[in-house]
């Protein structure tokens, strides 16, 4: 079964029809690794061949869903040393990864503690519904630290929350309260901290007392109707990614987030 699989970085649990995958990266802010997501892209594949399985719940850690990626994973921003084809491979992972989590035909569901960070933010809008515990905190810093905002999560996002709200959040890098994000229609739910995975089970069992194959077709029909342009307007924003990781301001970007400094940037 799906939940007796091993991983290093993710742990998975099993209530009823409904499995729940706890992202552990084993870094302190919970951050992305290759690993973590190579270990989500393989859960979301095998989730989508096991029929027995109603909804998924994604979670973090009790104090933080994630810190988005580990700027200090030199095999992840170092691009130094490594051809073309394998930048642009290793850029496509996320994509890959949210593709595959987004085709899942079951209800996915985002548990949301604490802080929500870029690629978290970016992994959260590939999910059917989000819940947001009060005292949690979206920022997508990408765009402040010399990157593009990949992983098609900017068409993601606009059919979420239009065009303007997502300027704010990816570039403006507005720091985004859980009230905010339920006003904006982000998140779905608020709950208190805490209690976000709880919710999440409610709404997911809420959904297993209905017809399933009626469910999963209904899903996929909103999916095509609100995502259907979404690969013709971010199928170069792996490529995009690659460009920026070449860049004076991507370097100054990561150098001074490391160095706990402003950043400064030469301009236009």
């Amino acid at each position: 079964m799906l939940e007796t699989k091993e991983y290093r970085r993710l742990s998975l649990t099993r209530n009823g029809g409904v499995l729940i995958v706890t992202l552990n990266s084993g870094h302190k802010a919970n951050a992305f690794c290759l690993e973590s997501m190579q270990e989500l892209n393989d859960v979301a594949n095998t989730v989508a061949e096991d029929m027995d399985v109603s909804a998924v719940i994604l979670t973090g850690q009790s104090q933080i869903f994630s810190g988005g990626m580990n700027l200090s994973d030199s095999s992840v921003l170092e691009p130094a040393g490594r051809n073309l084809q394998e930048l642009r491979r290793g850029a496509a992972l996320g994509a890959k990864m949210c593709r595959a989590w987004e085709s899942i035909e079951a209800l996915t569901i985002a548990a949301i503690e604490g802080g929500c960070v870029g690629a978290g933010v970016a992994l959260s809008l590939a999910l059917d519904l989000r819940v947001c515990a009060e005292n949690s905190l979206l920022y997508v810093p990408e765009i402040e630290r010399g990157m593009n905002m990949s992983w098609q999560s900017v068409p993601r996002s606009v059919s979420l929350i239009g065009p303007a709200k997502t300027k704010r959040m990816f570039m403006l890098a507005e720091k985004v309260t859980a009230a905010q994000a339920l006003d904006w229609g982000w998140a779905d739910y608020l709950s208190a901290s805490g209690t976000t995975v709880d919710q999440a089970l409610q709404l997911a069992k809420q959904m297993e007392k209905l017809p399933p194959i009626s469910v999963r077709m209904c899903k996929q029909s909103i999916n095509v109707a609100a995502n259907a342009l979404n690969h013709a307007v971010s199928y170069m924003d792996a490529d995009q990614l690659v460009l920026t990781q070449h860049s004076e301001d991507y370097r100054e970007g990561i150098d001074s987030f490391l160095e706990k400094r402003e950043p400064s940037y030469r301009g236009c």
